[in-house]
């Protein structure tokens, strides 16, 4: 056992010296910035549906800087960004902010405050096309509006609603 003792304590020292390692490296800067923070926390509604939802995640982590239509002499470009159910045409401005979009989705799921409104509304009716249309703007915020085309046997009817309800 007295053997033992200098080895533990020849070993314990050795660990404290391995731990104690004064390497220092130099990390480069990295600065996070969401641009388009703006945008995505104005579009959010509870009720968006899924290939809405996706397109405008798109339109917000586009890098208009790393695209090959990218020069220092226009001072905001336009782009377009498709699904089947829809478009949005998003104009970005030379940091990559989002300045406004046009966003036309057709035939989603309706929310069902709009449904609600419908039924009350418009009992016995049946909803044959929808159009759903977000218009966004940096400086005046979201403007949601739904386009309904409505039958009921042979007579038809456009209606237009807010993502509340209430008709226009």
């Amino acid at each position: 056992m007295k053997r033992m003792l200098p080895f533990y304590i020849a070993l314990v020292l050795s660990t404290f010296l391995w731990a104690q390692d004064p390497k220092t490296e130099e990390l480069s800067e990295v600065v996070v910035t969401a641009v388009n923070y703006k945008y995505l926390s104005s579009i959010d509604s509870k009720e968006t549906p899924t290939p809405v939802k996706l397109l405008e995640r798109k339109v917000a982590s586009y890098k208009i800087k790393k695209d090959g239509i990218f020069e220092d002499e226009y001072p905001f470009y336009t782009v377009s960004f498709y699904l089947p159910e829809g478009k949005i045409v998003a104009v970005y401005d030379e940091d990559g902010k989002i300045l406004r979009t046009i966003e036309r989705f057709k035939n989603l799921d309706l929310p069902k405050a709009v449904i609600e409104s419908l039924e009350n509304t418009y009992p016995g009716w049946k909803i044959v096309d929808d159009v759903y249309l977000i218009d966004y703007n940096h400086q005046k915020g979201v403007n949601r509006t739904f386009k309904l085309k409505l039958q009921k046997r042979k007579k038809t009817i456009k209606v237009k609603m807010d993502e509340k309800g209430n008709y226009l």
